[in-house]
């Protein structure tokens, strides 16, 4: 099969063709897996902080990607769930222990034997990639291959986010950086939430014009301030700038979800601009979001479907993966994008 394998972490500055094409062996499923012939797998932030070390892979070399859309092309004597043709999502979320403190109280995203799709176990950037049967997800007919891949990770993580806020309708809503998650809770908001105004923080004017086009009532540079406090927030940037800046503009009480796997070393000293009094006094809050749980994706996909929510999303050959990641580090962004690599 073909797939595009990362065979070490490197800088994306020095080395713009981070990925490799190789033709490898198609993988044998265990008795609990099932086979999938990868038709769509979306690119995400996350594979960045794979590659240049923030999140480094298990192993090497690995293939990456954990949005991933296909057909059940094999299963596992065990299977039960799925038959051969099926059409599944695979997301981050790969397995979990299912007998530690967290699993049992449905919190298997933190999981001390969580794997991930695309950094502990190869994921899907290739024409074929396993799964345990019990964490994949049938994909609702509304959804094209495309439009369902941003969901198993952008989507979810982006439900996971905005119910961690707390956010009642009626709430002002923040949401710091606009890429792929961010502009599909924008999307749920209008829809869930009718009573709440977004407003949005990006660096780029493309960003704030999507934003703006597609319901926010607000948008700006992420150092301005916002015409109205806000109750809720939610940062996916990869910095630590935003969430300084974020803080000032928020209510007394307010709480920041903050929807990112590793922060980049970069900009660390924003830290020390925090004022304990403008930033964080009054019962603010910070709170960090980790993974998602199988829970969040079967919910999010339901919902999602009843809206009907679809990403707009940009689509690559898999063979463009380098060129996606590079648009992606150098925001590059409008909505999802997404690498077809099947029918």
């Amino acid at each position: 099969m073909k797939a595009m394998v990362l065979r070490q972490i490197t800088n994306l500055a020095e080395n713009k063709n981070p990925l490799e094409l190789a033709d490898l062996p198609v993988p044998e499923p265990g008795d609990r897996e099932i086979l999938v012939r990868v038709a769509v797998c979306g690119v995400c932030h996350t594979e960045l902080d794979e590659i240049e070390g923030r999140t480094p892979p298990a192993r090497f070399p690995i293939i990456l990607g954990h949005q991933i859309v296909g057909r059940v092309e094999q299963k596992g004597r065990e299977v039960t769930r799925f038959q051969v043709g099926d059409r599944v999502g695979i997301a981050w979320i790969n397995r979990a222990c299912g007998e530690c403190h967290f699993c049992r109280r449905g919190n298997e995203n933190l999981c001390r034997g969580f794997q991930a799709t695309g950094r502990d176990v190869d994921g899907g950037y290739a024409e074929y990639t396993t799964v345990p049967g019990d964490f994949a997800y049938p994909i609702p007919e509304v959804f094209a291959d495309g439009e369902a891949a941003p969901l198993l990770c952008a989507g979810a993580i982006g439900y996971r986010s905005l119910r961690l806020t707390g956010i009642e309708d009626g709430d002002n809503l923040g949401l710091l950086g606009f890429g792929a998650s961010a502009h599909l809770v924008l999307k749920m908001v209008r829809r869930s939430y009718p009573l709440s105004k977004v407003f949005v923080f990006s660096r780029t004017r493309a960003e704030r014009d999507f934003a703006i086009e597609l319901g926010a009532v607000w948008a700006g540079d992420f150092a301005a301030e916002t015409p109205e406090k806000l109750q809720r927030a939610i940062d996916t940037t990869p910095v630590w700038g935003p969430i300084v800046e974020g803080l000032k503009n928020l209510e007394k009480g307010g709480r920041l979800v903050i929807n990112a796997i590793r922060k980049e070393e970069a900009d660390k000293e924003a830290l020390l601009k925090i004022d304990y009094a403008r930033h964080l006094w009054l019962e603010k809050e910070i709170k960090s979001v980790a993974n998602v749980g199988r829970q969040d994706v079967a919910e999010f996909l339901e919902l999602a479907a009843q809206i009907p929510l679809q990403p707009e999303f940009q689509e690559y050959r898999l063979e463009e993966a380098n060129k996606a990641l590079l648009e992606l580090k150098e925001r590059k962004i409008r909505g999802a994008k997404v690498l077809r690599i099947g029918g």
